[in-house]
């Protein structure tokens, strides 16, 4: 257990076995008889492979062990298989932590999976889903206005929602299983807005899987959801009109701050509605390339999604004596130190009691 632990956290490190071996005092070879079950690492060994993994010694000690299953990786045609192991590590260890909290609490606030019932099944064109998108707003009691945070928004329905530092600029994210719990990855260090479309993206895969009339290309269909989950198109008609010939890069700035969509995908959505002609809307992708806008938009980048939940569920179990602060700290990775400086909330006035 301890040396698949090990394995594990190396990977998830993107460290070799040399590599590993030259951050502490342990050679490779003895690195790979933990990994393969042949020795067992004392404490102080331990204790200096954690720090090199950055990992906490508890961590070797989890009780939650999990498998990927069906993972998806989007544009991975040239992911080098050292980059897929990093992120599987990454992914399998965050999702352990999370288990492992939830089994703690059982009677949080996190939802089974379960989509609406009245979904259509069978959808025929992409123009249908929009009211695909609609029905899973009203059936998850959303409305129609802005979703603040995506992520908490999804992990309270279960979904479970990884933010990851292996996910590459060039990777568009990750979809995958972990007993039968959808898990979507997203690039910790990417800007809000691709976070929330790529997390809208995955949601669409989930709901249209299964519905899609042959003709129609998947993932086509999971951007069309994304935009019209993110912003429904009652809303885009209220903010753009029904009919326009320009779209005005300071407004799309300032809807993109309001809905966390794209400048660009904004322009997309008002071309799937009919709103923006398909001749303006080349027109308009043709000005933002000129402007080297498509790959960086202008203005202050939309800000990265902030999730709140898990460290909620961290606190609520420490608050109920389900967990100690030791076991609260490692959950968080965090050293107990930074931790305690966190659950003690320095302010510049005495907590009321």
């Amino acid at each position: 257990m301890i040396g698949e632990r090990i394995k594990q956290a190396r990977k998830a490190a993107g460290l070799s076995l040399r590599t590993l071996a030259d951050r502490t005092s342990v050679t490779a070879m003895a690195i790979s008889k933990y990994e393969t079950g042949k020795s067992t690492p004392s404490s102080g060994v331990l204790l200096s492979l954690a720090n090199a993994l950055g990992v906490r010694t508890e961590y070797f000690f989890r009780p939650v062990k999990i498998e990927l299953q069906e993972p998806q990786y989007r544009k991975h045609v040239r992911l080098p298989a050292k980059a897929k192991q990093q992120i599987d590590g990454d992914v399998i260890e965050q999702v352990e932590r999370f288990i492992e909290l939830e089994r703690l609490l059982p009677n949080g606030p996190v939802q089974v999976f379960k989509l609406p019932d009245d979904l259509p099944t069978t959808v025929s064109s992409l123009d249908e889903i929009e009211n695909v998108g609609v029905t899973i707003r009203k059936g998850w009691d959303l409305g129609v206005d802005p979703i603040p945070v995506l992520t908490d928004m999804l992990e309270e329905r279960g979904i479970k929602v990884i933010q990851s530092n292996a996910i590459r600029d060039d990777f568009d994210g990750m979809a995958t299983k972990v007993d039968g719990i959808p898990v979507v990855v997203v690039g910790s260090n990417w800007p809000g807005d691709r976070q929330r479309f790529t997390l809208a993206h995955e949601l669409g895969h989930l709901v249209l899987n299964g519905r899609l009339a042959v003709e129609i290309d998947e993932e086509a269909a999971s951007n069309r959801f994304a935009g019209a989950f993110l912003a429904p198109a009652s809303e885009v008609k209220k903010e753009l009109g029904e009919y326009r010939s320009w779209l005005e890069p300071r407004e799309l700035e300032v809807l993109k701050k309001a809905y966390g969509l794209s400048m660009q995908a904004w322009m997309h959505r008002a071309l799937d509605l009919g709103i923006l002609p398909e001749s303006r809307y080349i027109e308009m992708r043709k000005y933002f390339s000129a402007r080297r806008w498509t790959k960086t938009e202008p203005g202050d980048p939309y800000p990265k999604e902030r999730p709140q939940l898990f460290e909620q569920l961290v606190f609520r179990a420490l608050a109920q004596d389900l967990i100690s602060e030791s076991k609260a700290a490692e959950l968080l990775r965090l050293p107990l130190t930074e931790f305690q400086k966190k659950r003690n909330m320095p302010s510049g006035r005495p907590a009321a009691h």
